[in-house]
């Protein structure tokens, strides 16, 4: 057997930078972070083993004022900003600066007088958090969704961070098909690390019989990866850490692929492929 890891993978520099930067805080102050710092269980552990509390959204309204807050990595609206500012609230921004970049982008599209359309989950916290400074918005992720958008209004469109490139392009070119008479701006928001691990993946897929993503089952950009993988044509398969691998999965299998999610520790996609060499002894790690 063959295991072969994507050439872009795992953690991104603003998921690393977030966990540093509230890692070294939580050493000089107690820390409370505003929802889930990534979306992922391994790291939400190593900050719970930190002393770092991790709020729940539902429990935000019992906020203690002067007390150390941390904003998470996908980000947060102006308004919510403001709004635990006013609560007395000292604030800790460790957003990712290209979410900052997206809000930035779409800030910039609503001034020019477009109407803000971004594409991804309308449930996702980043996204939640790019709507959340307007009074109308639309979320979009199918060509259902396309044809529920507003007539009328030049249409100003971004990207969730994490969605992939090539999706995200076709659905602006389905806005654009089924209004070809209305004015659009697409911002291409999607961030460079989410491209990479998408294009190491296709060449990746080229390779390989089984591709096994290492990543939080909320990560949204890991459960993309898993997508991209199946549309590919290879077997795929998400797992958080190593104690979920199932050794039948490799039964037939003589190349296997490994890739994780931007949130995904160096240390639990280490561990994943040493799960496997464990039950294939004569398995060779080879570079992509």
């Amino acid at each position: 057997m063959i295991i072969k890891r994507a050439k872009a993978l795992g953690m991104c520099f603003g998921v690393r930078d977030a966990l540093a930067q509230t890692e070294e805080l939580v050493r000089k102050v107690p820390v409370s972070v505003l929802g889930s710092l990534v979306h992922n269980p391994k790291v939400e552990e190593r900050l719970r083993n930190l002393g770092v509390e991790q709020l729940r959204p539902e429990t935000e309204e019992a906020l203690e004022k002067h007390r150390d807050y941390v904003i998470t990595a996908h980000g947060v609206s102006d308004r919510q900003r403001e709004e635990w500012k006013r609560q007395g609230l000292r604030l800790h921004d460790h957003s990712c600066p290209l979410v900052h970049r997206a809000h930035a982008r779409l800030r910039e599209l609503v001034k020019r007088g477009y109407y803000p359309v971004v594409i991804g989950q309308a449930t996702h916290v980043e996204v939640l958090g790019l709507i959340g400074d307007y009074v109308a918005a639309s979320v979009i992720l199918t060509l259902e969704e396309v044809k529920a958008l507003p007539i009328g209004v030049p249409l100003g469109v971004v990207a969730q961070t994490t969605q992939p490139i090539q999706f995200v392009r076709s659905l602006v070119e389905e806005i654009r098909k089924a209004r070809p008479g209305q004015e659009l701006c697409f911002v291409d928001t999607v961030c460079q690390p989410t491209k990479d691990r998408q294009s190491a993946l296709h060449e990746l897929c080229a390779e390989v019989q089984l591709v096994i993503v290492v990543g939080g089952r909320h990560s949204n950009n890991t459960r993309q990866l898993v997508q991209t993988s199946r549309g590919l044509g290879c077997q795929a398969v998400q797992v958080e850490s190593e104690e979920d691998l199932q050794a039948e999965w490799f039964k037939g299998i003589s190349r296997v692929g490994l890739t994780a999610g931007t949130s995904t520790l160096d240390e639990t996609v280490d561990a994943v492929e040493s799960q496997i060499t464990a039950w294939f002894p004569h398995a060779l790690a080879e570079a992509c």
